[in-house]
């Protein structure tokens, strides 16, 4: 979703300022323009500054918040092949707000090990970077990946670490993630 007209905030909300990341507090009132709505974040400019707002506050925005997602009852455990398949989706739902491509496909994450704690019950362990070093919305990102994490069924620890060996390049993009950014 992206609007040249703006919302205007129903409700006090927090939201993490970008690039930085520091949290405040925007004003019930306030005029936002959306700018980016992917994997149930929004990217939103207010007052000429960047911030992104979680999608359990969509409504400050005059959205409605996505219910969270089902699971079948009685399904039992999956193999770990399935539920590292539904991980890896899970992670391409996690997007950096500057830019509109999920951290998989920009490459930014480099492991994803599951271990079995009991029956039906796994660790998540994930090493991902960012695009560079410097960035303040690391811990919002790395944040991100965790909460989606921990709201999978089958997975009750997740560990996200952001290394930064090696350096991101470009070269780690997905094909698709070029096209996209306009690389190719």
């Amino acid at each position: 979703m992206h609007s040249t007209d703006p919302v205007i905030l129903t409700r006090d909300v927090e939201a993490a300022v970008v690039p930085v990341g520091t949290q405040v507090t925007l004003q019930k009132g306030e005029r936002a323009y959306i700018t980016q709505s992917l994997g149930g974040t929004y990217t939103v400019v207010v007052n000429g500054n960047m911030f992104r707002v979680e999608g359990k506050d969509a409504d400050a925005l005059g959205l409605e918040v996505a219910p969270p997602p089902l699971t079948p009852a009685g399904a039992g455990p999956k193999p770990v092949e399935d539920l590292e398949k539904e991980v890896w989706d899970q992670l391409k739902n996690c997007y950096d707000p500057e830019i509109p491509v999920n951290v998989v496909d920009l490459g930014l994450i480099y492991d994803c090990k599951l271990t079995p704690l009991a029956e039906g019950s796994h660790k998540a362990d994930i090493k991902m970077t960012l695009t560079a070093p410097g960035c303040g919305m690391g811990p919002v990102i790395a944040q991100d990946v965790q909460n989606r994490l921990m709201s999978m069924e089958g997975i009750d620890e997740a560990n996200v670490e952001l290394v930064w060996d090696p350096p991101w390049n470009q070269a780690m993009m997905t094909e698709a993630a070029k096209l996209q950014l306009g690389l190719l």
